[in-house]
């Protein structure tokens, strides 16, 4: 029998995570977070700016300090952070066996930082042990300080289970996953997610209208909010509040069907929304927000006409200096000019610099999204959690940072890898 693992940027991607994991052994020792800078991964301890800043400069805020957990077992997945620092991941330690794919197995446990732990505890997760070499469906979402949710997946809803802990890992509680009830606001520590409401529990491909749900971090429930925003049938809801407090939702104009935005500033009481001035009329996918000093960034996702296919195309890149009250768009993809692609969300830096993380590389802007060059680093995917923007690398590497500009190292489940 042999180890299975699947790495690599991709499996940030999914929101339920297909886990099959390769390679043996262990490599490394748990150690401090080093940084990211224009170069590559520096010295443990070092943090450096990565890449021009452009415009005007600003003070550059240290990242988060997160310790590495080089010899945690399996495969890091679903990882994330409470806005004190602490944190949770998933991890799944698979063993294929080729001859007799049916004695295949995947143990699965859970990965705690506490709030100023100097290392990653391994703690029990509710998760079963699954048998064959299919890997694992499973997600966890952070709920705040010492809170989660873990989500097995399943092809029906009646093989969907939930359980939640409220003391860091420690005990869990299996919950209900149906939605229950209405939130009239947005709670601190809630994620926000979408079910269907017509027609009510159907799956994503069967479903004609979406609602916005909060997922409660006071016993990990689901709830409709009570007061969605006035976007089309299919609302893309940002998971997490944006670093100045509003909470971000993409969709189309129901009356143009063009792609547009739309912003809560009070927990989702009311919703303002704003037409994007994208180039073509025909519906996108979503569109991936990202606020930075004085600036937000709209990533317009969707197919390309011209060119070579790509995955995780990118149409458009807009921005906004009023809040998102207005919106200019500062790149339009075209057949060949990169970058054509974003995996997860535009990285705001200081002035007006921005990132993206393409299919192929990252490229770096220095006038707002005008034009583009390649940064130097390799592709990762960027998504925005309560502690800061987090950066998945290859493999068990990963960055964080507060500021875009800054970036602080650490590596989680890395049996089997090489440096």
């Amino acid at each position: 029998m042999r180890r299975l693992r699947l790495g690599g940027v991709a499996g940030a991607v999914v929101a339920l995570v297909l886990t099959a994991c390769t390679g043996e052994g262990t490599a490394g020792d748990p150690g401090a977070s080093g940084s990211r800078g224009a170069a590559g991964p520096s010295g443990a301890g070092a943090s450096s700016a990565s890449g021009p800043t452009g415009g005007a400069a600003a003070p550059a805020v240290p990242p988060p300090r997160i310790p590495s957990g080089r010899k945690l077992p399996g495969w890091s997945h679903s990882l994330g952070f409470a806005s004190d620092g602490s944190g949770f991941s998933l991890l799944a330690d698979c063993v294929g066996d080729e001859a007799a794919p049916e004695n295949g197995f995947c143990r699965q446990h859970v990965a705690v930082l506490d709030r100023g732990a100097k290392s990653w505890e391994l703690r029990r997760s509710p998760l079963p042990e699954t048998r064959g070499t299919a890997g694992v469906s499973s997600n966890l979402l952070v709920l705040g300080p010492g809170r989660a949710l873990v989500e097995e997946g399943g092809a029906e809803p009646e093989a969907q289970r939930s359980w939640f802990t409220r003391d860091g890992g420690r005990t869990w509680r299996e919950v209900d996953t149906r939605t229950s009830g209405t939130a009239p606001v947005i709670p601190a520590g809630a994620v926000l997610a979408t079910d269907c409401a017509q027609p009510a529990g159907a799956r994503v491909d069967a479903c004609g209208r979406e609602r916005l749900v909060v997922v409660s971090p006071e016993d990990g429930r689901r709830r409709a909010l009570a007061q969605g925003p006035p976007l089309g049938a299919h609302p893309r809801p940002a998971q997490v509040a944006e670093p100045d407090g509003s909470w971000w939702v993409s969709g189309t104009d129901p009356v143009s069907g063009r792609a547009a935005v739309a912003v809560s500033r009070d927990q989702g009481r009311s919703w303002a929304m704003s037409r994007l001035p994208s180039p073509t009329t025909e519906p996108g996918w979503f569109t991936a927000v990202a606020v930075g000093p004085g600036v937000v960034y709209a990533a317009e996702m969707g197919e390309l006409k011209g060119g070579d296919p790509v995955k995780n195309p990118m149409r458009a890149l807009h921005r906004s200096r009023d809040g998102g009250r207005t919106w200019e768009r500062m790149w339009t993809t075209g057949p060949m000019a990169e970058p054509r692609t974003l995996l997860g969300i535009p990285v705001p830096g200081p002035g007006d610099r921005v990132l993206i993380g393409a299919e192929d590389r990252e490229y770096v802007s220095v006038d707002g999204g005008r034009s583009f060059r390649p940064s130097g680093e390799g592709t990762a995917f960027t998504r925005r959690t309560p502690a800061g923007l987090l950066r998945h690398n290859a493999g068990c590497l990963y960055d964080i940072s507060v500021d875009g500009e800054r970036w602080a190292e650490f590596a989680l489940g890395c049996e089997g890898e090489s440096f």
